[in-house]
């Protein structure tokens, strides 16, 4: 049966007192409700030690946003997977659309990045989605299958399935779109698809894809109850303690 999953992505959001304090709502809303799905909170590589110290790991899981291609060495800014493993995280972000716009990340370099995170046993949560020009001229879904098959598909079976899947479509982030409930089912049931012609079926159902892309209080449930999304990515809504557990509470 697969894991159903509201993940929070801070992304460049709140000082270190203001993300403490955040983890802090969150961890502490978790203790008057028993979630039908599991809980994440991605959060800014300064943040990492100090939410660790102050969450309960068994009720709210830690992740990094982002972690290098490169085990070590001299790459003055980056931050490895064995960092992020060392402040207690156990999830990574990986691919998000944002990284591959603003920071040219390519198949190649996701593959890389996979690979370190197994290495240090942290668990990626890999995006893939399409900008509003693929979906206007009908290719979104050759698209988001391509990115699957260039960065994951020379993954054992074993460790394709350790990952979580993140469809975003990239015209719906950040902009107040949403693609609708069967937008949604549609290409998360291709995904799926996808996935169990290379790996089989037993491996593409239990397989969690997660829906990212202005999810609400307000829309979360809808989608949520479509058989094929697994949950969501969460942006904006986050940031609130109360939004972010409306969305976690939608199950």
């Amino acid at each position: 049966m697969r894991k159903k999953i509201v993940a929070g992505n801070w992304k460049m959001n709140t000082t270190l007192n203001e993300g403490v304090g955040l983890a802090k709502d969150v961890n502490e809303a978790l203790k008057n409700v028993t979630p039908k799905c599991d809980v994440i909170i991605a959060v800014p590589f300064t943040h990492l030690a100090s939410i660790n110290a102050v969450i309960d790991s068994n009720r709210l899981g830690l992740g990094a946003e982002n972690c290098a291609d490169h085990k070590s060495g001299a790459y003055t800014g980056e931050v490895s997977a064995s960092m992020v493993a060392s402040t207690g995280a156990t999830y990574v972000i990986l691919g998000h659309s944002e990284r591959r716009q603003y920071y040219g990340e390519t198949s190649e370099t996701l593959k890389e990045k996979v690979s370190l995170a197994f290495e240090n046993n942290l668990t990626p949560i890999f995006c893939i989605g399409e900008v509003l020009e693929e979906r206007e001229n009908g290719t979104y879904l050759d698209v988001v299958k391509k990115q699957i098959e260039d960065a994951l598909f020379n993954l054992s079976a074993e460790d394709f399935g350790k990952i979580i899947l993140a469809y975003e479509p990239v015209w719906a982030i950040g902009t107040g779109k949403t693609a609708t409930d069967d937008q949604a089912e549609e290409m998360h049931a291709f995904i799926r698809g996808v996935i169990a012609k290379k790996y089989g079926d037993e491996v593409a159902e239990n397989t969690s894809i997660l829906y990212g892309g202005s999810c609400k209080p307000t829309n979360a449930a809808a989608l949520f109850a479509k058989p094929n999304v697994d949950g969501g990515l969460i942006g904006g809504a986050s940031l609130d303690a109360q939004s972010f557990m409306g969305i976690v509470t939608a199950f």
